[in-house]
């Protein structure tokens, strides 16, 4: 009696499991038909820039072949301010179908640790697609200055402690950070100048108001090639394909120092893996191509598709990087 029981009982579960699975499987359906048909109308990315920047450009040249791969329009919709906040948040609450995506960079990693409160956790309410695309800045002296090299300003700046000064664009951003990560790494006591846009630190450069200014490859390319400025240094792990000639920080005597610009694109959590892996294929094969390629160097970004799971990792070493450059810094949170 016992056994028949037993086994009553046991096939009742079956008959359960196999009914829960069935009804599962009819609810993803038109999940899982959505993202084979993906895309099936146009895509939103969402910026965290202004238009006719290097991000946004970058962006509409990518986005425009992407389009053109997968069939439907790419569309772009600028949302600057906040650190990136606010794009984030416009994308948080959309359909986890891949139509609407967000364009993530390291400015988002700092956020985390620069705003009190973003209300969003970038690292488990998004899931991550591929990089597009990773730019170095700059180290850039007045074609007169007696800093000529880094190696020059580095030496000057320990014979004259806080007498040499560096301008950045506006604190808690990456090349201001990237300023704070270098007296730190270099050993040096500088002043670090923050003005509120890039113009504004090309001017100050070009008066002899600043001795030394970290900037964006297209802010002071022009500039470089008339030689009004002087290219002493780039910010990555190895030399650029566009400044060859230049030696990184870390060759100039900068010391352990890295500080790499990124963008990256991110889907809202929950987008189908399918959707995922549709994407990345087109964006590798779009970012391979040798023209985007050639055009993306003329705007000083090494244009490089990755796994989801090493932008997912960037993304984390970024945050917990920047996290102790602004906690050394002692920079206020907003």
């Amino acid at each position: 009696m016992m056994g028949k029981h037993q086994g009553f009982r046991s096939g009742g579960h079956g008959a359960s499991m196999a009914s829960a699975l069935a009804l599962a499987a009819v609810l993803l359906m038109p999940q899982l038909a959505h993202a084979r048909n993906y895309p099936n109308r146009p895509v939103r990315l969402i910026l965290p820039f202004g238009a006719g920047g290097v991000a946004d450009v970058t962006a509409r040249i990518v986005t425009e072949k992407l389009g053109e791969k997968l069939g439907q329009r790419f569309v772009i919709e600028n949302m600057p301010g906040a650190g990136g906040i606010n794009a984030a948040r416009a994308v948080l609450p959309s359909p986890s179908d891949g139509h609407t995506l967000a364009l993530f960079s390291n400015g988002t990693a700092i956020s985390v640790s620069l705003f009190r409160d973003l209300k969003f956790n970038p690292l488990t309410d998004f899931t991550p697609v591929s990089t597009m695309g990773y730019f170095d800045f700059i180290f850039v002296t007045q074609a007169g200055s007696p800093y000529q090299t880094l190696a020059d300003f580095i030496a000057a700046a320990k014979q004259k402690p806080g007498a040499l000064n560096v301008g950045t664009i506006n604190v808690g951003s990456t090349q201001n950070l990237s300023a704070q990560l270098f007296k730190s790494t270099a050993g040096v006591d500088i002043t670090i100048v923050p003005f509120r846009s890039s113009p504004d630190v090309l001017v100050a450069l070009l008066r002899g108001d600043i001795h030394l200014a970290i900037e964006n490859y297209t802010i002071v390319q022009s500039n470089i090639a008339d030689r009004a400025l002087t290219a002493v240094a780039t910010s990555g792990p190895i030399r650029t394909g566009f400044l060859a000639s230049v030696p990184t920080v870390k060759e100039a005597g900068g010391g352990d120092f890295e500080a790499r610009s990124w963008n990256a694109i991110f889907a809202p959590k929950g987008t189908p893996p399918e959707v995922i892996r549709t994407l990345n294929t087109a964006l590798r094969e779009v970012l391979d191509a040798p023209e985007l390629q050639k055009r993306a160097l003329e705007l000083g970004i090494e244009a490089r598709a990755s796994t989801p799971e090493e932008i997912a990792q960037r993304l984390k070493d970024d945050i917990e990087k920047w996290a102790k450059v602004i906690e050394r810094a002692g920079i206020e949170k907003q």
